[in-house]
C-alpha cells in the first residue's frame, strides 16, 4: 500500500470517528431515551382550534419491506367522488415518532384541501438505516398511483410532503422519482423545516438556544446514515443533488430559530434557479417543530398555508377534480 493510499485511509478513518462517534448499541440506547422523552412531551402537542370530522381508516399497504402501515383520511363531502391525494410523512429525526403525531393535522389537510391524505408510518432507524424509509415511502406512493380505485383518488393529482425528517423523506422521494424519469405524477411537494444536509457536522450549522442540540442532531444523523458516502447521497442530503430541474412545485417552510433554516432557504433558492415554482416562508422567531408545539396561531397559519397551496396546486393541474 503506497503512502497516498495510507494517508487517504487514515483520513477516512478520522472523518468516520468524528462523524459517527457512537457504537450501534449505544445508539439504540440513546435513541430509546429520546423516544421516551418525545412520548412524555406529546401531552403538550398542539391541536387545531377546530378538528374537522373526516373518515379515517388504517391499512397495511404491500411493499417490499413486508407491508407498510398507513392512516387514510377522507372528507365526508367527497365520499362518492375521486379526489386528489396528499402523502404525509411525520418527523422524529428518522428514529422516533409515528403517523399519529400528525393525525389531527392530517384531518385539517383532508378537509381544507379537499383531498385524501395518506399518512405513512415508515420504518425507523437505527434498525432500518438509509435508504429504507426513502424507498418504502416511494413504494407507497407508487402503489397509490397504480391502485387509485382503492381509495377513490385521482392518480394524476398526487402531492407529497413532510415535517422535519419527514420533509427530508418527501424531498428524497421527489428526487428518486426524478431519477426514474418522473414515473409518478407528483405535482407538488411540501418541505417543512427539513434537514437537507446530513453530511455537515451539526456543530458547524447556525446555532440558537432553541435549536436541536448538536449532540442530538449528530445522534439522528449517525442513526440514519451508515457511512460518509451515504451522508453525501442526495437521497439523504438533497442539497448534494447535482440538478433540481424537473422537480415538482414546492412550498418550503423554515423556522428562523432553527439550525436547519439556512439549508432550507438554500434549497428553496436552488429550486427557483432550476425553474421550479417555489413558495418560501420563514416563520420569524419560531423554533424547530413549531407546527407541533408552541404558539397555536402561528402553527395554524403554517398548516393552513400548506392546505391552501395544496388546493391551489390541485386546481391548477390537469385532470378531473
Amino acid at each position: 500500500m503506497d503512502r497516498q493510499t495510507i494517508a487517504q485511509k487514515f483520513q477516512e478513518r478520522i472523518l468516520g470517528l468524528l462523524f459517527y462517534p457512537y457504537h450501534s448499541r449505544i445508539l439504540q440506547t440513546f435513541t430509546q431515551k429520546w423516544r421516551d422523552r418525545i412520548d412524555r412531551d406529546r401531552s403538550n402537542a398542539l391541536e387545531p382550534s377546530t378538528i374537522p370530522f373526516v373518515q379515517r381508516e388504517e391499512k397495511i399497504l404491500p411493499t417490499s419491506y413486508g407491508g407498510t402501515r398507513v392512516l387514510i383520511y377522507r372528507p365526508d363531502k367527497t365520499l362518492n367522488s375521486s379526489i386528489p391525494v396528499y402523502v404525509n410523512m411525520h418527523g422524529g429525526g428518522f428514529v422516533m415518532g409515528n403517523a399519529e403525531m400528525d393525525d389531527v393535522w392530517c384531518r385539517v389537510i383532508a378537509d381544507r384541501a379537499n383531498c385524501v391524505v395518506v399518512n405513512i408510518d415508515y420504518r425507523l432507524a437505527p434498525q432500518h438505516k438509509f435508504p429504507t424509509a426513502v424507498y418504502e415511502c416511494y413504494e407507497v406512493v407508487k402503489w397509490l398511483v397504480d391502485h387509485p380505485e382503492q381509495f377513490s383518488i385521482t392518480p394524476q393529482k398526487v402531492a407529497i410532503g413532510g415535517h422535519s425528517a419527514g420533509g427530508n423523506l418527501a424531498t428524497a422521494v421527489c428526487l428518486l422519482n426524478l431519477e426514474r424519469g418522473n414515473e409518478l405524477p407528483i405535482i407538488y411537494q411540501i418541505i417543512d423545516y427539513a434537514p437537507l444536509d446530513l453530511h455537515t457536522d451539526p456543530a458547524l450549522k447556525p446555532s440558537f438556544k432553541e435549536a436541536i442540540p448538536v449532540k442530538m442532531a449528530r445522534l439522528f444523523n449517525a442513526s440514519y446514515v451508515e457511512t460518509e458516502e451515504d451522508a453525501r447521497n442526495p437521497l439523504a442530503s438533497p442539497l448534494f443533488a447535482e440538478s433540481l430541474q424537473g422537480l415538482p412545485d414546492a412550498l418550503v417552510i423554515t423556522a428562523e430559530r432553527d439550525s436547519l433554516a439556512a439549508e432550507g432557504e438554500q434549497y428553496a433558492e436552488r429550486l427557483k434557479q432550476a425553474g421550479v415554482k417555489v413558495t418560501y416562508k420563514d416563520y420569524k422567531g419560531m423554533p424547530h417543530g413549531f407546527t407541533h408545539a408552541g404558539d397555536l396561531a402561528v402553527a395554524e397559519h403554517a398548516w393552513h398555508l400548506m392546505c391552501d397551496k395544496l388546493k391551489e396546486a390541485f386546481s391548477e393541474s390537469c385532470g378531473p377534480m
